[in-house]
C-alpha cells in the first residue's frame, strides 16, 4: 500500500561512516524540533477547537453551524497528523541513532 505523501519522511539513510559528536547534537536539535512542532499542531487544533465551540454557541447565526462543524473537523484532524508526523520522525531518529550507536 502507498503511503501517503504528507505522514511520510522520504529522508531517511544509511550512514556509512562513525558518527561524530556534531552529529549527535544535529540528532538532538532534530528530536527537540520535532517536538516543538508537534505543540504547535496541538496549539493549532485547541485554536480551531476553541472557534468550533463559540460558533456553536452563536444563536443568531443557526446557518453558521457548518462552519463549526468543519472547524471541529480540522480541528481533529490536525491533531490527528501532528501525532502521526511526530511518532513517525521519532521513530525515523530513533532508528538513525541505534544505527549509529552499534557502529562504535
Amino acid at each position: 500500500m502507498k503511503r501517503i505523501k504528507l505522514l511520510s519522511f522520504d529522508r531517511d539513510f544509511k550512514t556509512d561512516k562513525e558518527v561524530i559528536l556534531r552529529d549527535y547534537l544535529a540528532i538532538e536539535r532534530t528530536r527537540l524540533a520535532n517536538e516543538r512542532t508537534l505543540l504547535s499542531y496541538i496549539r493549532s487544533s485547541l485554536y480551531l477547537l476553541l472557534g468550533s465551540i463559540a460558533i456553536f454557541q452563536l444563536k443568531d447565526f443557526p446557518n453558521f453551524k457548518y462552519l463549526a462543524i468543519l472547524s471541529f473537523v480540522f480541528s481533529v484532524l490536525f491533531f490527528v497528523i501532528g501525532v502521526c508526523r511526530f511518532a513517525l520522525l521519532k521513530k525515523s531518529l530513533k532508528r538513525l541513532y541505534y544505527i549509529s550507536e552499534s557502529k562504535k
